[in-house]
Parts: structure tokens; sequence; C-alpha cells
């Protein structure tokens, strides 16, 4: 969820206009964050994380499954008790991009006072389940952490139902009604009709289909009321999704990280986007779009289409004359730069020259200036009168403004005006897991990742351009079995004979030229980054290295080593992935025709069957396995020896 200001929006003109203020009272607002904060030193580990669910209502008469549109007020019961007791609620609420999304995270503290949080992050998860259930009582809905309903856009899947209007709607979808918006917030949609209006036209996602014996071939859609954009953009053998509901309408599993200080924060951010993609393919989750079979198993291309508002000058397609830059990518999608580490940026990226120069020319160290310069090169979407007039010392709105629109793979965020939070970095693109225990584990595993980085001065570090490689293979079906990504072959400081002698540049030094570093990476299976091969040691044999190096209560260790167990056996192929649970159970539906169409009746079992798994009611050792005993969860490994960090902020050090 990014910035949420009250007040009347402006319509894209109106906020066109006022992008030059927004733009140069945002980088003014950033830079007296910057030297306020930047010697802040001494902040703990805290770190939450944020559960995005679906509401669904199921008709068991006519074995129909949809979308229910409560959100709005289904909110205004959950925020009671956080508005009763500000400091003590056990979960926050706030609203989504749709009427059927509500997003949860732990209470008034984070998690980071001790190690024995990790024994209550499912336990949390849980809680905010059944607080979910607690207010939708007397309803036939219930939530799910689903990452995208199989039949979302296909007609009457919400429940009210609503009909598109292409011709009159803010998004002109063809399949997604303006209706299904969250209609609580302004912002939303507002933002669906900007996007659209700055790009020009439609946002138009082709994701190929998933070619089964009876699909047609080529697969061409007949799309019924088309206005004429389904034949002219789509393309065959491809799925058609046309607007930013398709995108933001999907849910997301997120965690945020603080850092110590400003220099730990921009180490982590370079770290842990390695890591990006890797944890995308491990929780792929999105394998049906629009009521068809895909061959993607991820979310992440759709998002990053749907909220693609660069026009075709900036596209490329037509020679530069109203607009600045030839801009690479949609303002959703990986990361464009390190901020500690200038050697491994291999990629030119366009910067708003103008802030560029004011952040140099008021003491923000070249490497920040060109990341919060690129991040400006983008324009706000969605502004609101109230909020025009800013003030630079106190406010942060139209930094954030920018901020929260460029939705990237991580977030570098700095901490608010006059707030006791530190400086924080936000890991984001993680698929949701059906059952509490796999999105509890994948939280703590990558909570537990920046523990052995900063412990054992691990670096993941590859060229940026090979990161974003890896985020286009880790979409692809089946990519946490059989996908191969480039991964950096030594991960130990004691074995980079490259680093021997050299002084780690300061981060903030002026970032030097890029440098070939093709000795140091390869393709590798998921299953040898998470487990090891050889003398590659794998991140999780590291992880729990780091875990048998620390004191934490038995009944902690236990749960973390299962949960470490699981995401091992995920990496291993031994485990699948949702998508792949998915689609199997699809295939082999006995109302599947072979022809890559997800029905009514398939959707309503799966929903079902997914409803029973997370609720208890069906376990499902398929997908999480079987927990093992103590003693086997208490065994360690990798008896390697590496110091551990001395001057770690973690709680109980």
């Amino acid at each position: 969820m990014g910035l949420l200001s009250e007040g009347k929006p402006l319509s894209w003109e109106e906020t066109k206009k006022n992008a030059w203020k927004v733009h140069k009272v945002g980088i003014q607002q950033f830079i007296s964050l910057f030297h306020k904060l930047k010697d802040r030193k001494g902040d703990t580990l805290k770190w939450g994380d944020e559960v995005e669910y679906n509401l669904i209502s199921l008709d068991e008469e006519k074995k129909v499954a949809k979308l229910s549109l409560l959100g709005p007020q289904i909110l205004e019961v959950l925020q009671k008790p956080e508005s009763d007791d500000p400091l003590h609620h056990k979960a926050k609420w706030r609203p989504e991009y749709a009427s059927y999304m509500i997003e949860g995270t732990p209470g008034a503290s984070p998690y980071g006072g001790c190690y024995s949080d990790f024994n209550v992050v499912e336990a949390n998860m849980k809680l905010r389940r059944e607080m979910l259930y607690e207010a939708l009582k007397g309803t036939s809905v219930f939530p799910l952490a689903l990452t995208a309903f199989p039949r979302m856009g296909c007609p009457g899947f919400t429940e009210p139902e609503f009909l598109p209007q292409p011709a009159t709607s803010k998004s002109r979808s063809l399949f997604y009604p303006d209706e299904v918006i969250w209609s609580g917030h302004p912002r939303f949609i507002t933002l669906t009709r900007n996007v659209r209006e700055r790009r020009g036209e439609k946002p138009a996602m082709n994701m190929p289909i998933f070619k089964d014996k009876a699909t047609p071939s080529p697969f061409v859609e007949v799309v019924p009321n088309d206005d004429g954009t389904a034949s002219t953009c789509g393309k065959p053998d491809h799925i058609y999704l046309d607007c930013m509901g398709f995108g933001m309408g999907c849910s997301c599993l997120q965690v945020t990280f603080q850092g110590c200080d400003l220099n730990e924060s921009r180490h982590l951010y370079d770290q842990l986007s390695v890591m990006c993609p890797i944890m995308l393919a491990l929780s792929a989750a999105t394998p049906i779009l629009r009521g068809y079979l895909a061959d993607v198993d991820c979310r992440w291309g759709v998002i990053s289409g749907s909220v693609d508002d660069r026009t075709q000058e900036e596209r490329g397609l037509k020679p530069l004359k109203d607009d600045k830059w030839v801009i690479p990518k949609s303002r959703y999608d990986s990361i464009d730069m390190y901020l500690a580490n200038p050697e491994y940026n291999d990629k030119e990226v366009p910067i708003n020259e103008l802030a560029y120069q004011t952040l140099t020319e008021n003491g923000v160290d070249e490497l920040m200036a060109r990341h919060v310069a690129h991040l400006f090169i983008r324009d706000p979407i969605s502004l609101f009168a109230e909020k025009l007039e800013q003030d630079v010392e106190n406010e942060s709105d139209h930094f954030e403004n920018i901020q929260s629109t460029n939705w990237q793979s991580m977030r570098f965020k700095p901490p608010p005006p006059n707030s006791p939070i530190g400086w924080r970095v936000e890991f984001r693109p993680m698929e949701l897991q059906i059952t509490d225990f796999e999105n509890a584990a994948f939280v703590v595993f990558i909570v537990l990742v920046t523990r052995a980085i900063l412990s054992f001065k691990l670096n993941f570090l590859i060229p940026i351009s090979k990161m974003e490689d890896n985020m286009k293979r880790a979409i692809n079906r089946d990519a946490a079995r059989q996908g191969l990504f480039y991964f950096r072959k030594s991960l130990l400081p004691e074995d980079d004979e490259d680093d021997e002698g050299k002084e780690t540049p300061p981060t903030g030094a002026t970032p030097t030229a890029p440098q070939s570093h093709k000795h140091e990476y390869t393709l590798m299976s998921i299953d040898t980054i998470i487990n090891g091969k050889d003398e590659f040691p794998g991140v999780i044999p590291l992880v729990r290295m780091y875990v048998n190096s620390i004191d934490i209560d038995v009944d902690t260790r236990c749960t973390v080593m299962q949960y470490l167990r699981f995401i091992s056996k995920r990496a291993s192929g031994e485990l699948p992935t949702a998508a792949t649970w998915m689609r199997q159970f699809v295939l082999s539906h006995p109302d599947y025709k072979h022809d890559s169409v997800v029905s009514e009746i398939i959707n309503y079992d799966l929903i079902s069957k997914i409803r029973d798994i997370s609720e208890g009611r069906s376990p499902c050792n398929e997908l999480t396995g079987r927990l093992t005993s103590r003693a086997d969860s208490l065994r360690p490994s990798l008896p390697r020896r590496i110091s551990v960090r001395s001057d770690s902020k973690d709680g109980n050090d």
C-alpha cells in the first residue's frame, strides 16, 4: 500500500501541471531528511510482514466462487481496536487496491526485540485470520491468502456483480469494472485513471497461455463487446489483460526491515536485491489468469505491465519530442541500481538531471543522489488538492508521492519526519502462500538471511543486469525446479580471492566505472543456491549456522528449523510451489477439458480446497511437508567455522 493522502484528487491534467512542484519540493524534503538523519546510529533490528488477504464468497448451491466487495465495510470493524487503543492493538488493517482486498500487519509494536519473535510470526498470522473471520461473522464470506483469484476478470467474478463499461469507466477495461476498485479511498481509482491517461492508451498485458492438447493453436480469444482493443492489442497464444486491476488486484507477502543505520540499510538493500528473483520463483502462486492456465507461474509480468504509464516516446516507440527520457522499464519492476556497490551497476539508467544537481549540490552523496534522481524521472500519478502546499522540514508527502509509486522489487525507505522510525528496506517480490505456516516460513527465512549477511559478511552481489535477467527467469513455469539463475560463486569473504587486500569503499563513495565480474557468478539451480552443492555452501546451511551460533530458546529454535526445512524442500523440488500445486489440481480435475480453460466448477472446487487447507480442515502434506521431531530440528549442520559479527544489533546479542 502506498501513500494514502486524504482530500480531493486532481485530474491528470491538473496533476501534470503541478508535477514540477512535487519534483522540486519532494527533492528538498529528501535533502532535509537525509541531513537530519544520515548520522543516526544504534537502531535495533525491527521488522514486520504485510499480508494482503482476499475476501471470498462461495455459493454452494450454484458451485460458484466469487470475490466479495465487503472490504470497506469490514475494514471499519477491523480498525476499531487500533483506534480505541493505538499502543496495544494486535494487528493493523489497511485498504488495498480492490474492495475484495484487506492488508493486515502485526500490531502496534514491530518484531525484532528478541529472537523469540520468530516463534510468534505464524501465531500472529493465525490471529489476523481469526480477526477477519470474526469481522465477517454473519456473512458467507471468508478470507484467503491468495495471490490472484483464478477467474478475476471473467464475467460475474465479484459479489455483488458489476458489468464493465469500457466506453465510460475510468479504466476503460473490457473485463474489470470500476466498482471493484476500493470504494473507501479515492487514491486507487485516481491511479487507475491517471496511469491510462498519462500513457495515452490502456495498459496491455499479454501473458503466454499454457498450451494443452485441446488448446486451439493458435489460441485467439474472441472477446464479447470488444471495443477494438482486444483484437488489436491482444496477441495470438496469449491471455490479454487490459487495466491496472489485473496487477494491483493481486496480493503479495512483503517484509520491511529497519537497519541499525543508513549504511547498513543501504548494504541490505543491495544484498537482498539479488535474492528477489530467487524468492519470487520459490513463492510462485499465480498459474491462472482470467480463467485460463498461463505458461507463467508469477504475477510479476502482469503487475509490471498494469501500471506501465510510459508514453510511446518513453517506451522508444516514437522519437522523443514531448517527453524527456526513454525509460527502459515500467515503474513496477526490479531495481535499477545498487545503493552501496556502484561497481556492480553495469547498466545506464536515466536520471532527472535537475534533481541530481540539486541533491549533489546540497551534500547528498553521488550514489544516493543518482538513486533518488532516477526515481524522480517519474511523474506523480495521484495528487490531492489539499496536499499541494508542503512544508519542507516537517512533511515528506511530495517525496513519498514519487517514492511510493516506484513499485520496485526492493524499496529503500527514509525515516518519516519527526519519527522514532529508522532507515528501512522493504522486500517486495514474494507471492502469498496458502497456509500461515508457509507465509511465516518465508518471512522468517528472509529475516534470517539478513542476519547471516551481516554476521558472516556474506556477499551476494552480481551485476545489476544479471539480477534483472533473473527476474525475467523467475516468472517462468516451474522456474523453482527447472530454472537456472545467475548467482555468485563465492558468498563467504574468506573465499573471495579478488577481495584480498582490498578495502571496502565507504557507503556513499563516488561511483566507480562498472567492472567486469564474469568470473564471480555462474548459472545455478535454485536447489543449489538455497541448499548448496559441492564447494558452494548454499544459503540455508549458512542461515542454519547463524541460528546455531546464537542463544535462543529450544521452542524458537525448533520452529525456525522447521521453517528452514520447508524452504529447503521447496527449493529442492520435493515440495511444489503453490503455482505447481494449483496447476496440477486443474489438470487432474474431472471437468477439465485439456483446453487451458479454468471453468466455474473447477474454480469453485479449487477455492474450496484452498479454504479447507488454509483453515486446517484438510491438511496438505504435499504442500507443507510433515513436521518433524524436535531432535531433528536441533541437529547442527555445516560444521565449517565462521565468526559471527560482534556488533550485531539483534535483541538477544
